[in-house]
């Protein structure tokens, strides 16, 4: 009996353990293969050191990195320098006192890398930079889901085993949120000459990978999700305080028009319309028409933040009907599918040079679309909050959404039921005294 009580006292802990304390596994049950790869090919050997190329993938499917782009940072191992850099720069120079004559590029233990900015001279440009530290997600855009740079290293190794990986190595996207592990030797990488008729391949190289959490990203949410339906007078907005409470820094809606427009750059720290829930993102699901075989909805991306303008948003919903969808009126759609069998997972995002660019707070930071869903006999109902999503995501974050138990039910379901009950017993009723 004392060893039955021991082993169940230890699972209770265990559980008790597991539910109590927050976790910041980087698992994503929507994207499980998804990550950031930073390979580091060394191309040739110098008199000191050696050239590479660094190449960031995003292997994202809808996690993007927005303006204003990467910033990757590492230490060095021994006592390297950058002597110079392609398609990008260091953010310091550093102490390069020591130095006489040709002075080197950055010299600090602790190097931050970002990238260079559209326009930049041809002369100082490689394959897949310069466009300011912005890279798509894989499903949206896998053509632009890299940026690389070279760059010139001096004092370390100039062989395969004297050369050493940088260490610690961080990547702000272009907040925190990632985590890289250490570099690990992997087979060079092979490149195919422009005329497809020969390869080289790197002398070494590194690959370092790099995980997101969302909790490690902020405190706080940073969307939510409201609902509303045709069937139902009821709008559910989003729970209170979903994303803060107000706190006398936000900005009260009828005084918006004296905050001063955002001048190319965003600000990391949000500058929040005064709502409920306080967060910088709503995503508003209106059931809207039913036909007999088809059914609309009506989807809309709030924006209330006013320091940031979100290019190649992107939104990820979660819904058993995606599996038949017929048609989407001015958003792109991709299906995601990350467990064969199953597709109830969408990727939606905006038409280039149309709505892909969803503006600051205000009379235009809005987006919208509608989905027209055909109806499956077996599985269609708009009963019990079948019709909205299960959850949704907005740049790769989860959105809150509102209880289940307040979503737009059917009317006069529960009343019908009451009432149908009240007649029966008044009919007993009467039945019983006539009896008597």
């Amino acid at each position: 009996m004392g060893i039955r009580f021991s082993t169940i006292s230890l699972l209770f802990l265990c559980l008790f353990s597991w539910t109590s304390f927050p976790t910041t596994e980087a698992y994503d049950a929507l994207d499980p293969t998804g990550n950031i790869t930073i390979k580091w090919d060394i191309i040739s050997w110098t008199a000191d050191g050696y050239v590479a190329v660094v190449s960031i993938f995003n292997f994202q499917q809808y996690r993007h990195i927005q303006a204003p782009g990467w910033q990757l940072g590492w230490s060095w191992y021994k006592k390297e320098v950058i002597w110079s850099m392609v398609g990008a720069q260091a953010t310091e120079q550093g102490d390069c006192s020591k130095f006489k004559g040709n002075i080197p590029h950055c010299c600090k233990k602790t190097p931050t890398v970002v990238d260079l900015l559209p326009g930049t001279p041809y002369n100082q440009q490689i394959s897949n930079c310069c466009r300011g530290g912005v890279i798509s997600s894989w499903a949206q855009d896998p053509a632009t889901a890299v940026s690389s740079f070279q760059i010139s290293v001096g004092q370390s190794g100039t062989t395969n085993t004297t050369v050493r990986a940088p260490r610690n190595v961080t990547l702000k996207a272009p907040g925190p949120g990632y985590t890289c592990g250490p570099a690990k030797v992997v087979p060079p990488t092979k490149f195919i000459s422009n005329d497809k008729r020969r390869k080289t391949q790197a002398m070494l190289t590194w690959n370092m990978t790099c995980t997101y959490s969302q909790f490690l990203a902020q405190k706080t949410p940073t969307c939510c999700v409201s609902l509303s339906a045709f069937y139902n007078k009821t709008i559910v907005p989003c729970p209170t305080c979903s994303c803060g409470c107000q706190n006398g820094t936000c900005v009260d809606p009828k005084i918006a028009s004296v905050v001063p427009a955002l001048s190319g750059k965003n600000n990391l720290q949000p500058l929040l319309q005064c709502t409920q829930h306080m967060c910088p993102i709503r995503v508003h699901w209106h059931v809207k028409t039913n036909y007999k075989e088809y059914w609309r909805v009506e989807v809309t991306i709030t924006n209330f933040n006013y320091n940031m303008n979100y290019s190649q948003w992107n939104l990820v919903v979660q819904h058993p009907n995606f599996d038949n969808i017929t048609q989407l009126f001015s958003f792109n759609y991709k299906p995601l599918s990350p467990y064969s069998g199953i597709n109830d997972t969408a990727m939606l995002w905006g038409i280039k040079f149309y709505n892909d660019f969803l503006s600051q707070a205000g009379p235009i930071g809005n987006v919208q679309s509608e989905l027209l869903f055909q109806k499956d006999p077996s599985t269609f109902t708009f009963e019990k909050g079948w019709a909205f999503p299960r959850r949704i995501y907005f740049n790769g974050d989860n959105c809150v959404m509102p209880p289940p138990d307040s979503y737009p039910w059917l009317p006069n379901a529960a009343s019908n039921f009451a009432t149908s009950t009240f007649i029966v017993l008044l009919i007993t009723f009467f039945s019983v005294l006539i009896l008597m």
